[in-house]
């Protein structure tokens, strides 16, 4: 069955009760198999900043909808790795060029379902685009060697091979940046997907089918399989047509993931958790660093897993801090996403806006100061959460060891430096860390001791250009292959080397 898979309509506006069963034609995502698309919608989505409102509608998909796509996927594989590179790229590059053309419907949808800002949703298409267009460009970039050899009238060269079929699983708070720098380079490599988008974003990664699928890439070589994780999830990670698995989300799910894939010796990447902190220290500017703290914890909702969520500050500019860090959180106004005047958006599920609330809540009755912000629910059930700051905690309180992802940054105090470096390397987690500094010495020695994946320096954690390596240690990632430029190639690909006499 072949069907549109988004369709437009004059308004968007509050759909409930029997009007959202007629309307869902608007909203609808479904499963892309083989280049049809395919499912009934049972599953609804609701507006997290409107909780009336509904945002989207997608299918429960089946095991057998996971067969079907993998099926589908194995079959076009040779194909897509025959197509040469750049002919290949040439489909990305018109994908990203689409996504651009249609970046203000997809952004408005993407803060619907999500509940980011529209500035931050339209920001995140474009990163979508530019990735496409970045690996789309790489089709006509030499991926081997020429190397001397020993042996008389002997060439060595080495190729770089494409895996088979690779299995996606995607996040829900880049819904569709993140589905997009795994599939381009898995693409541009001769790869064919299966992906599992998240289930409160399904119509972001739709809109990136859509785009790819109207660039003229071939039935069967990137696929769509909406529902849950231990149905969908589980069935990719099992399947042994399944030659590697990138996976973005929790550190638990990611690490039951791996067991699976070792078992079969196949591929897996992994980003996971993170609980990234930054060292303020006495010689920098209080109210810029304020400003890199806030950006990094406040920025996209604080649902980021490079957002900024403990501060360690040294003596001397505490107070000041503290009061610039007071005043930025209070800049960082809550509201609906589609309101320009919203600087941040909604929580994206009322599961999560209770795990922010718990976070906070359990804090100051532990004897922490809330400095700004409030655990107390909006009343109309909009799941917007203030900018929380929390002070005055023991280093082991659970606000500062383990992950919230939400608004929330707990500062603590350290002696000196070589304290908050111990701090800071003091976690199971290693994705980002940060350092507020006008010492270029004291910048140097952290770049090289923070046990993190990713360094920032008088910038916030959060934020990463697109064509520099990407991912964490520790507890935050596998630590094998790196996600994002032209690094992103080598999860993709396997290594061969070939000898060549005369």
């Amino acid at each position: 069955m072949t069907s549109t898979a988004l369709e437009t309509t004059p308004d968007r506006n509050t759909i409930t009760g029997q009007n959202a069963i007629t309307a869902q034609n608007a909203l609808t995502a479904q499963h892309l198999i083989n280049g049809q698309w395919l499912g009934e919608a049972d599953t609804q989505r609701m507006n997290p900043a409107r909780p009336e409102e509904l945002a989207a509608v997608s299918p429960s998909g089946t095991a057998g909808d996971v067969d079907a796509a993998i099926t589908a996927a194995k079959v076009a594989q040779p194909g897509w790795a025959a197509l040469p590179a750049p002919s290949r790229g040439a489909i990305l590059i018109a994908a990203g060029n689409l996504l651009i053309e249609r970046q203000a419907t997809i952004a408005e949808d993407l803060v619907r379902e999500e509940g980011k800002t529209l500035a931050e949703a339209k920001g995140e298409v474009k990163r979508a685009a530019d990735v496409l267009r970045f690996f789309g460009s790489l089709g006509w970039a030499a991926t081997g060697e020429v190397l001397p050899s020993g042996l008389p009238d002997t060439t060595i060269t080495t190729r770089r091979e494409p895996l088979g079929v690779i299995g996606l699983i995607t996040p829900w708070n880049f819904p569709i940046a993140i589905p997009a720098w795994k599939t381009a380079p898995a693409l541009i490599s001769g790869n064919t997907v299966v992906i599992k988008p998240a289930e409160l974003t399904p119509l972001s990664a739709t809109h990136l089918a859509r785009a790819l699928q109207d660039a003229g890439l071939p039935a069967g070589v990137f696929n769509v399989v909406h529902g849950k994780g231990r149905v969908v999830g589980d069935a990719l990670a099992r399947d042994p047509r399944i030659a590697g698995m990138s996976f973005t989300g929790s550190t638990n799910v990611g690490l039951g993931l791996q067991e699976i894939l070792n078992a079969r010796r196949a591929r897996v990447q992994l980003e996971m958790g993170g609980k990234n902190g930054v060292l303020v220290l006495d010689d920098a500017d209080p109210r810029k660093a304020a400003q890199v703290v806030a950006a990094g914890a406040f920025g996209l909702t604080g649902q980021a897993c490079t957002a900024t969520s403990r501060v360690y500050v040294t003596p001397g500019i505490r107070p000041a801090f503290l009061e610039a860090l007071t005043e930025e959180a209070a800049a960082y106004t809550t509201g609906d996403g589609l309101d320009g005047n919203a600087r941040m958006g909604a929580v994206v599920s009322k599961q999560q806006f209770e795990q922010d609330q718990a976070a906070v809540r359990t804090a100051v009755e532990r004897g922490a100061t809330l400095l700004h912000g409030s655990y107390d629910g909006d009343p109309s059930g909009a799941l917007f959460f203030p900018a929380a700051v929390l002070t005055d905690l023991p280093m082991d309180d659970a606000a500062v060891t383990e992950e919230i992802f939400g608004p929330v940054v707990a500062v603590l105090e350290v002696a000196d430096y070589e304290a908050g470096l111990e701090a800071i390397n003091d976690s199971r987690y290693g994705l980002t860390a940060g350092i507020c500094t006008d010492s270029l010495a004291l910048a140097t020695d952290f770049a090289a001791r923070a046990q993190a994946g990713v360094i920032k320096v008088n910038r916030p954690t959060a934020g990463l250009d697109l064509n520099v390596p990407f991912g964490g240690v520790k507890d935050s990632s596998t630590n094998t292959f790196r996600e994002q430029g032209r690094s992103a190639l080598d999860f993709y690909t396997w290594g061969k080397t070939v000898y060549t006499g005369v």
